[in-house]
């Protein structure tokens, strides 16, 4: 029976979705950040995808809309990304995880998805013993307004000389805007006590819609950058969307070489390990072709009964 078909079910009739869970941005089963995918939501409306996103209380589940072949190699294939509290129009975790989903159905070598922000591709290369990492590139970043350390240290619940002085706190978007506030040390970060309120009330009259707490000592030897993204929902164990706001800000002040690939660690302190790959390009002054990749692990199907 197809998707949104209707199936008798305790004692009555109901439409029927499947799903896939996935890990993403590990290697590992039950690390990294979960994502639920349905690969095909025809028939679900707007209210149902947001109440579903509400059920699976996830930091993000997608919904594909196959389309046709034609329209699908030209645009993308369609996928919105919900939270439990609002619909996105880019996330990065969502995006990579749902390619990855996709291509296990497929097997391609490129998947290129339609989201609110437009056509986002993913690569796929095969690695040593038959790894498969995926690699999307973003819209190029729009760097934002830059924010003072004393506001940011109140709503974040740190001293100002937790924040360091040699990098600006500055917002970046590449679809959704993160305000990139370099700290001193991981114990900073480990100590963070956001006042949601606050912050919400902070981002409310900024360009910003989240903060990405990020600092220079890590954890892992490989890494670059150690970070933490807490919102409404809790903590995110890896932010796909920040961490492609934060290889452009890494390249715009020196943090790394412009097309230089580095390893952002998160999900630490949330005790769901994540791995992020990033790198960004410039053109002149201007940062160019922001790219985030990593791994993915299928870890959960089943059916949704509406």
């Amino acid at each position: 029976m197809s998707n949104g078909e209707r199936a008798k079910q305790g004692g009555g009739e109901a439409r029927r979705y499947s799903y896939v869970q996935m890990d993403v941005f590990t290697e590992r089963r039950l690390e990294g950040n979960a994502l639920a995918v349905f690969p095909d939501a025809r028939g679900m409306s707007d209210a149902e995808m947001q109440a579903v996103a509400r059920e699976t209380r996830l930091s993000e589940t997608t919904f594909v809309f196959p389309r046709e072949p034609v329209v699908e190699r030209e645009h993308g294939v369609r996928v919105r990304i919900f939270t439990p509290e609002e619909e996105l129009p880019f996330a990065g975790h969502p995006t990579l995880g749902t390619a990855f989903a996709l291509r296990e159905r497929s097997g391609a070598s490129e998947i290129a998805l339609d989201l609110e922000v437009g056509r986002i591709p993913v690569e796929f290369t095969v690695e040593g013993g038959g790894r498969v990492f995926g690699e999307m590139r973003q819209v190029d970043p729009k760097m934002g307004e830059s924010h003072s350390r004393e506001e940011i240290a109140r709503v974040a619940g740190l001293e100002v000389e937790d924040i360091a002085t040699d990098l600006p706190i500055q917002t970046v978007s590449t679809g959704l805007a993160f305000a990139i506030v370099p700290l001193v040390t991981r114990k900073a970060a480990e100590k963070l006590a956001l006042d949601w309120k606050r912050v919400a009330e902070y981002t409310e009259r900024t360009e910003a819609k989240f903060l990405y707490f990020v600092t220079r000592e890590c954890v892992d030897r490989e890494a670059r950058l150690h970070a933490r993204m807490i919102f409404y929902n809790g903590e995110d164990p890896a932010t796909g969307s920040a961490a492609g706001c934060a290889a452009a800000w890494m390249v715009e002040h020196g943090v790394a070489q412009a097309d230089e690939r580095v390893l952002i660690e998160q999900g630490l302190e949330a005790q769901r390990p994540s791995r992020i790959f990033v790198r960004a390009g410039k053109e002149g002054d201007r940062v160019v072709n922001v790219r985030v990749g990593g791994h993915a692990v299928e870890v959960m199907r089943g059916e949704l009964f509406l």
